[in-house]
């Protein structure tokens, strides 16, 4: 190699120079300029760049829920592994800024291989995407790096061992990379990334694939070097680093999405016992002035009234008995609640019935209460707005136990057809992020409890079931 010193028996060579030696071995102890270490020191063999971009798409579809049942996702699958090679081995004579483009159409080919496959959106389909660019250069670099060693140090030349390198190298990285991407995803849920966030995961995925490789683009630069090992050293380096800046990046994301949602649901539980606070205090100045009315009433009799004066007073008393009568679960808290939705009801021209069981309630503290009625009656009620119809504006309550179970009901008439995802319906709103949390937190309340929620749409009626062991 050029100016190599002489080393004495006791020198100890460092990986590199016994690739350097095995350099002389081959040419005799010629002296090579860069382009004939490029020729000795081959490049990652194209297929293996593909089938590693693949391995990454596919470790990245295995995190959401695909588009396509079993079978006919592997027949996609296998033909975007045959077009991805196809177009890297057909490409790869390119050199320079052709290179370049060359790659950026692959990376596009994998893109549309995600958004293809997978049910997400544009936007989360390209931070899957650049996750798997970044991941199968590191996996390709490293397994290529590990095969020249040994090629160049000890003579394994040989197809069968190209192949078992390939599949232990690429296995044990995909399978590490797969477990600990995975424990910071909720599996199928969409990442609904926002544009700074997917910019900001661009601009390191480019930076770590540019000055991973600018060493093979130039051999002009402060980054670069004259000897092949060092650029691959470099190469593989920096697409370590990548992987861990890439997964530093999405589990600080996740996290701050986990405290967000935890953040809301605690803000809904908190709203729906304030809004039960102004509810009780309202009910008790309702109660005082019909306690007032019932004693108009029998001033009012005591004088002389004419018979229409007395149906009249008749009718006043009937409804204050109904009033009374309405909504007495046996419970306060759903007195409370339930009464202060009726009259919210009844001001929007929305037929509310109510049968529950209060005492059944009896073991639940009062927050999580408000959080169950309070948010399922909001669901409904806002929906029931909506409906044009007034005759068509129902909403039915009940609660009772069966079989050690407590089991409650929210039915309100629907007339749009809805998309589920995860037992939950999908928010027709604008940006999905902050909204649906109401769901949210009556399953997280019920699961307080052991409890599960079950939704469903059908013949006209939306329907939320709670059911929780007694």
């Amino acid at each position: 190699m050029r100016d190599r010193e002489r080393r004495t028996a006791a020198d100890q060579p460092s990986a590199n120079e016994c690739i350097y030696a095995g350099f002389d071995e081959v040419l005799g102890g010629f002296e090579m300029t860069p382009t004939e270490m490029q020729i000795i020191l081959p490049d990652i063999p194209r297929f293996f760049t593909a089938l590693a971009e693949w391995l990454a798409c596919i470790l990245c579809l295995l995190e959401m829920k695909r588009r396509y049942s079993r079978w006919k996702m592997v027949s996609v699958s296998v033909g975007a592994l045959v077009l991805q090679a196809a177009f890297l081995e057909f490409t790869g004579d390119m050199e320079g800024i052709w290179w370049m483009l060359c790659m950026a159409a692959a990376v596009g080919m994998m893109y549309l291989f995600i958004f293809i496959c997978g049910e997400i959106n544009a936007k989360d389909a390209a931070y899957y995407c650049v996750r798997a660019f970044v991941m199968a250069e590191f996996a390709a670099s490293l397994e290529w790096q590990i095969d020249c060693y040994f090629v160049y140090t000890q003579g394994w030349d040989s197809t069968w061992i190209h192949v078992m390198w390939l599949i232990v190298i690429y296995g044990a990285l995909y399978a590490i990379m797969g477990v600990i991407f995975h424990r910071s995803t909720k599996s199928e849920e969409p990442l609904m990334v926002t544009n700074k966030e997917l910019v900001s995961y661009i601009i390191i995925g480019l930076a770590v694939f540019l000055i991973s490789n600018v060493g093979f683009v130039s051999w002009n630069t402060p980054f670069s070097s004259q000897y092949m090992p060092e650029v691959f050293n470099v190469r593989t380096l920096i697409d370590l680093g990548g992987v861990a800046i890439i997964y530093a990046y999405h589990v600080q994301r996740m996290e701050l999405r986990v405290r967000h949602e935890l953040e809301s649901v605690q803000s809904i539980l908190h709203n729906q016992y304030v809004q039960y606070k102004q509810s009780q205090e309202a009910m008790e100045i309702i109660e005082y002035k019909y306690h007032d009315l019932k004693h108009h009433i029998l001033a009012l009799r005591a004088e002389d009234n004419t018979q229409e004066r007395n149906a009249y007073l008749d009718k006043m008393e009937e409804e204050i008995q109904n009033y009374e009568a309405q909504n007495k679960t046996g419970n306060q808290v759903l007195d409370t609640l339930l009464t202060a939705k009726n009259l919210y009801c009844m001001k929007n021209n929305i037929s509310m019935t109510c049968v529950v069981d209060g005492p059944l309630f009896d073991f639940m503290d009062v927050m999580d209460i408000c959080s169950i009625f309070g948010n399922a009656l909001d669901n409904a009620i806002e929906y029931e707005k909506q409906i044009p119809d007034k005759e068509k504006r129902l909403i039915h309550v009940t609660a009772f136990s069966q079989k050690n179970f407590l089991i409650i009901r929210f039915e309100n008439y629907c007339e749009d057809s809805l998309a589920f995802d995860k037992n939950l319906p999908v928010t027709t709103k604008g940006d999905a992020r902050f909204h649906g949390y109401g769901l949210k937190s009556i399953r997280y309340t019920v699961r307080k409890y052991g409890g599960e929620v079950d939704v469903s749409a059908q013949d006209n009626w939306f329907n939320l079931k709670i059911l929780i062991p007694m």
